[in-house]
């Protein structure tokens, strides 16, 4: 064993040390105040002490030494009972090596039923060019996606659960659980699939009739339950492989990759010893072939030919001729062969389902999986080849077993096809237990797995074994092969998509932690490998491919919405950050058209308990743009002993999640609010992303209500998810709401706010008795609500006939309002009209609005009001607009958005109009003078507003600097 220690002077290595996480987590506390010399470290390894030096960086291997090095490992990689990388002891139950717990698992995976049943069918059919298409198109899939296999195993530590585990931990519990359950059933019909290909093999040489029995003896197989039978039998022989453990497994799968290789060798021998002429009878299973041939009794036998290497075999066999397969009577073509040969090679991920046994799996598993693929790749090239120049095409497609019957010993092929199918059969039942413990462990399906978390004291998962046993003893009552295939090469396909889907998002996302040690992949590899896979999904099975997608995005939909708490990170967050990152850069704010223009709000909030109705109401009207809730803590960081905004951000974020509330949370530490509300209509947003709009509570004397508890939380209970933080909870988070007269602000800095904000060129809006907003009751009302918009300036109530901005804008936050969801089937939009008198020129005046309005696309109900009776509570300075004392003087429209000092009986006058007009209003829009400059005024400023807005229902006063409709396409 290894010890690695950390001091002033350098890093010394030496015995005792158990995990490289013991390390990891003592660095801080080791290095604190220190550095780490790396220049000249003593290393001591197994009692000898070395002196290291730095390597030059023009020092690293050629490529021809990194594949030497990739493939066969170097001389410090054998012979260790310690992890290279994190110099432990290696744990008991990690046994396994490259070869024995990860080639000879793929190896045999990828054997299991091509080898020796299949090959000659797919030759006879495709020819022998055709046939090379299809291995190249095959393993091109397949090599793309071991690529991305070798890429995810070296990014880290791999622990038990394979494919299963690299994925979740890429993707995120939601599709890792999805697809790790596909993957899991894909493993459980796979072991059922070759279980049933054994027994086949068994019946027909050992059955009545067969191979090596008469007619009258043999095993009974004149019934489905005695196929059952056997397949159980056999199955239960795998069961008992498997409690064994993996070690045992492993001996087992190298042994009986032995035994295939020597058949397979057998055959290869077969065709160059074999040099004569052979007739094969054609089984009498073909109907097809027998069919063909004139009735001349019932001893009438079909043969095919095996010439052994022949010319003109071999140019016979080149192109394609497909025909009838006459196991189904079905037409053959391209993809359906195709189909057939990409079925049998599925096996790529048996070696990562050992990851749970093997002493390196970051190791293993590449140089297994590419060792392996490449060895049957070169297998199968060679057997075609041989195939297509020793037989005939007749032999070829009416015959799938006849390599067994031109063998120089016939058991031989026997031994291949009982080893291959019966080794891949107990590779999928230990695989699939593999990934059912993984799951168990990751709690994803609540209790429902727990039993299969279970394991011997050597780490077999002995109960996930048994599970994963009595599904495939399920499945096998299905009995046909072909009927099991083709889903089983679906599921199979998705996974193998799912892991190139992986490791793109890992590669796109460009985290600078995604640093795999295996270098040979890029995204291109992962996105031909996932695209290949979901081509060959379709191609062979369209309704089982859209139905295992179905079952993969109802169980990623439910996951979600489990919002089980994980801490293995999600890449979609990578991938967001990424994307949002790029596209914020592309947005342009000097491109910015009105026509697109929408609200990016600002909403200041001193105390959320008092202001959750306000925020909700934000959310309406945000229409898809960017909404900030900021707040201004006053203080001082020197007068901290760490930055107080760090513990209050959470807090917030977790409130708008109860919430619903689609925003972002801006805090601040300033001296004073005045301040700090500059820190933040200047930097809220990124980029093009900034703040047009800046809304503020209402500053008067009403004490507020604690709101918290009326807010439209919207609480999700499903499949046992609870929101976070109960209101309990919150209300220890925040203070309570004011309940005297102290405030933050005095008035004079409230209004300073309102200035600041229209310098920084920045809509304002002020929002009152907002706590008397019942959305609900407003939404389920059976009659309809109303949005008032009032586009006059009630300080000067001559320019009533003018619009300006801030009305365009009033009518564009009122609309927005009435677009929304619920707000749009239970709300109408009315526009005041005022006019000093109703005469024949108001009707003139509406359908002036009517015709602006209808320009706008704004559908809305025009009410005429007049304005005779208040002009009456106007002194005589005001009524006269042409004199040149009165603030009036001058062309109104150009003073329209200044604040004039009036009298309190107009203003009382004023909040009469609006009460008698304002019945069933939902929410009133105002218009918002720019404040006074003399601070004197401020006060009265502030007492006037209130008092026009002393109503009992939401009112808003809007000041709008910029064009925000447009008439225009």
């Amino acid at each position: 064993m290894s010890k690695i220690s950390y001091n002033s002077t350098g890093v010394h290595i030496d015995n005792g040390i158990d995990t490289i996480n013991d390390c990891q987590n003592n660095m801080p506390s080791v290095l604190d105040g220190d550095f780490l010399n790396l220049e000249s470290a003593t290393v001591t390894i197994d009692g000898n002490s070395t002196d290291t030096e730095r390597t030059p960086l023009n020092s690293s291997p050629h490529f021809g030494q990194r594949l030497k090095t990739f493939f066969f490992g170097t001389e410090s990689d054998s012979g260790k009972g310690y992890s290279e990388f994190s110099g432990k002891q290696a744990d008991s139950g990690r046994t396994l090596g490259a070869f024995a717990g990860v080639f000879a698992p793929v190896a045999l995976g990828q054997f299991a039923s091509q080898l020796f049943l299949r090959t000659g069918f797919v030759v006879g059919n495709s020819g022998l060019l055709e046939t090379y298409s299809q291995l190249f198109l095959a393993y091109f899939i397949l090599i793309m996606t071991v690529l991305s296999i070798c890429a995810i195993s070296t990014n880290g530590a791999v622990e038990g659960g394979g494919a299963y585990y690299m994925i979740s931990r890429a993707l995120g519990p939601e599709f890792g659980g999805s697809i790790g359950f596909l993957f899991y059933v894909a493993n459980v019909l796979s072991c059922a699939l070759y279980t049933v290909g054994f027994v086949e093999g068994v019946m027909q040489n050992f059955g009545v009739g067969g191979s090596f029995t008469s007619d009258t003896t043999g095993l009974p197989v004149d019934s489905d339950w005695w196929k059952y039978l056997y397949a159980s039998t056999s199955l239960f022989i795998c069961l008992l492989i498997c409690i064994v453990g993996g070690a045992m497994f492993a001996k087992t799968s190298a042994f009986i990759l032995l035994l295939v290789v020597i058949a397979t060798l057998s055959v290869f021998i077969s065709a160059f010893v074999n040099s004569d002429n052979i007739e094969v009878e054609i089984p009498k299973t073909n109907d097809y072939a027998y069919r063909h041939v004139n009735e001349t009794g019932n001893d009438t036998k079909v043969y095919g030919l095996y010439t052994g290497l022949s010319a003109k075999t071999f140019r016979d066999n080149l192109m394609s001729n497909y025909t009838i397969d006459y196991s189904t009577d079905n037409m053959m073509d391209y993809a359906t062969v195709f189909a057939i040969l990409f079925s049998s090679v599925t096996g790529i991920l048996n070696g990562a389902n050992m990851s749970g046994e093997l002493k390196d799996p970051s190791k293993a598993i590449p140089r297994g999986t590419m060792s392996a693929v490449f060895f049957t790749f070169t297998t199968y090239i060679i057997l075609c080849t041989l195939v297509a120049g020793t037989s005939t095409r007749f032999l070829l497609v009416n015959d799938y077993v006849y390599l067994q019957q031109v063998n120089v010993w016939k058991p031989f092929v026997v031994v291949g096809i009982f080893a291959s199918t019966l080794s891949a059969a107990l590779g999928n039942l230990i695989g699939g237990s593999r990934i059912l413990q993984a799951l168990g462990n990751d709690q994803l399906y609540w209790f429902i797995l727990k039993p299969a978390t279970i394991t011997t004291k050597g780490g077999n998962p002995l109960i996930s074994v048994f599970m994963t046993w009595f599904f495939v003893q399920l499945v096998l009552l299905i009995g046909s092969l072909n009927a099991i295939a083709p889903i089983t090469s679906v599921f199979f396909l998705l996974s193998y998509a799912s892991v190139n889907l992986a490791c793109l998002s890992l590669e796109m996302a460009s985290a600078p932690n995604f640093r795999p040690t295996f270098v040979y992949f890029s995204w291109y590899t992962c996105l031909s490998g996932m695209i290949g896979c979901m081509i060959m999904c379709f191609m062979i099975s369209p309704i089982y491919a859209s139905v295992s997608l179905v079952i993969m995005l109802v169980l990623a939909i439910m996951l979600h919405f489990r919002s089980l708490p994980s801490t293995w990170g999600s890449i979609s967050q990578a991938i967001i950050f990424h994307q949002v990152r790029k596209y914020l850069l592309m947005l342009d704010s000097r491109k910015a058209h009105v026509k697109f223009w929408r609200p990016q709000i600002l909403l200041m909030v001193a105390n959320p308990r008092q202001s959750c109705e306000l925020m909700d109401f934000c959310n309406d009207i945000k229409k898809s743009g960017l909404y900030v809730i900021g707040h201004v803590r006053t203080g001082k960081l020197e007068h901290c002993t760490m930055d107080p905004i760090l513990e209050e951000t959470p807090r917030w974020m977790q409130l708008i999640h109860h919430m619903k509330i689609k925003a972002f949370v801006e805090l601040t530490l300033a001296s004073t609010v005045s301040e700090g509300f500059q820190h933040l209509v200047r930097i809220s947003g990124l980029g093009g992303m900034k703040v047009n709009t800046v809304c503020f509570g209402f500053f008067d004397d009403i004490l507020p209500t604690d709101s918290l508890i009326k807010a439209r939380t919207k609480k999700r209970r499903f499949f046992g998810s609870v929101d976070n933080g109960g209101l309990s909870e919150f209300e220890s988070f925040f203070e309570s709401p004011r309940t005297g007269n102290i405030k933050h602000l005095s008035a004079d800095e409230y209004v300073k706010l309102i200035l600041d904000a229209l310098k920084i060129q920045k809509n304002v809006f002020l929002c009152r008795n907002f706590q008397q907003l019942n959305k609900d009751e407003v939404l389920s009302s059976p009659y309809k609500s109303f949005i008032d918009v009032w586009p006059v300036n009630f300080f000067r109530p001559e320019t009533a006939s003018y619009f300006d901005n801030t009305c365009l804008f009033m009518l564009q936050l009122a609309c927005i309002l009435t677009m929304q969801h619920g707000w749009k089937s239970h709300t109408e939009l009315r526009v005041f009209l005022c006019v000093k008198a109703v005469t024949d020129s108001s009707a003139v005046k509406e359908k002036k609005l009517s015709a602006f309005l209808k320009q706008l696309r704004i559908q809305a109900k025009i009410v005429i009001v007049s304005f005779e009776h208040l002009y009456q509570h106007l002194n005589s300075s005001l009524e006269s607009p042409a004199s040149k004392s009165s603030p009036y003087s001058g062309e109104p429209g150009h003073q329209m958005n200044d604040y004039a000092q009036v009298p309190d009986d107009y203003l009382r006058a004023v909040n009469s109009l609006l009460q008698a007009n304002s019945s069933r209003a939902a929410v009133s829009f105002f218009y918002l003078p720019r404040p006074p400059l003399q601070q004197k005024d401020y006060i009265r400023y502030l007492s006037q507003l209130a008092s026009i807005s002393d109503l009992t229902h939401p009112a808003v006063f809007v000041h709008g600097l910029h064009p925000v409709t447009s008439t225009t396409l």
